[in-house]
Formats: structure tokens, sequence, C-alpha cells
């Protein structure tokens, strides 16, 4: 399954790395329809050449038309983010129907916070570095969409129950 083998292959690579977005809303038991993977990854250079080693391997391809290596250029992220507004950089697989990865450029929340409140969670046998709510709220609430004021009132239940 390609999220697995992509999650697995970070591990391999050493990625330090964050799950966000949709799937992370679902593995904190918030039912969410996606189909995309939303990362964050810590942006130091040696972390991001790890990323597109894996990424690489997977054969993820960008989707805007940007060589892979330029995610690692601070230069090139940070012009992204003013001249085009980007947040994420998107990826795809070269095989078609796979799901589309979402790297963060933008961090709402400092990468550093979010590696250190992250859950680990096994699933079939990989280790999933999951935000933690209490991010994933701030991270959700930062962006403001009418779809996150829902992702935030649905994990906000979540946290009552776990109490």
């Amino acid at each position: 399954m390609f999220y697995l083998d992509l999650l697995a292959a970070l591990d391999r690579f050493g990625v330090r790395y964050v799950l966000v977005g949709g799937l992370a809303l679902n593995l904190h038991g918030v039912e969410r329809a996606t189909m995309d993977v939303d990362l964050a990854v810590a942006l130091d250079s040696e972390n991001l050449l790890s990323f597109i080693e894996a990424a690489k391997a997977l054969g993820l391809v960008p989707i805007a038309p940007i060589r892979i290596e330029d995610i690692a250029d601070p230069a090139m992220r940070s012009a992204w983010i003013t001249t085009k507004h980007l947040i994420a950089v998107g990826l795809r697989s070269s095989t078609p129907g796979r799901p589309t990865v979402g790297v963060l450029v933008v961090e709402t929340v400092p990468f550093e916070s979010l590696y250190l409140r992250r859950e680990v969670r096994q699933v079939s046998g990989v280790a999933v570095h999951v935000v933690s709510i209490d991010d994933l709220i701030a991270m959700k609430r930062a962006a403001g969409r009418q779809q996150d004021l829902a992702d935030i009132r649905a994990l906000e239940q979540v946290k009552q129950l776990t109490k």
C-alpha cells in the first residue's frame, strides 16, 4: 500500500517527518475522506536531502515544473512562499492513480515542536510519526478554511472523549 510504503521509506532514509492533514485526522479517530498525504519535514538541508532520496526511490516527482532537488534550496522555498504564496510542494507518483504527497514549506508550528510532541504509532509494522492533536488543531486554526474549522470541532470532541 502506497501510504505504508511512503512512511517506511521515510524511516529507512532517516527522514525526520510528522504526518499532518487528513490522514493524521483519521489516525486520531476523526473520519475524513482523503487521498493525499500531508507531511511536515525538518527543513534543514541534511533532512531534505534524505527526503529527496526517499521520494526518488518511490518515483515521486514534483507536480509543479521544478526539480525535486529545488526543495532543499532555502532561497527557492523562500521565493515560492513570497511570490507564489505556496505553503506546500506537491509530489505525485510516476505510477498513475497513487495519492499526491504535500510537503509543507511554511511552518505554522515550528517543526521541532511538532516533532517533540508527535505520537509514534505502529501501523502494520510501520512506525508512523503523527502530529499531536493540539498541534493539529493549531495548524488547522492557522489555515482557517471551513473544512479546517469543522476538523477542529471534531478534534476537540476526540480530546474530550479521551480525557
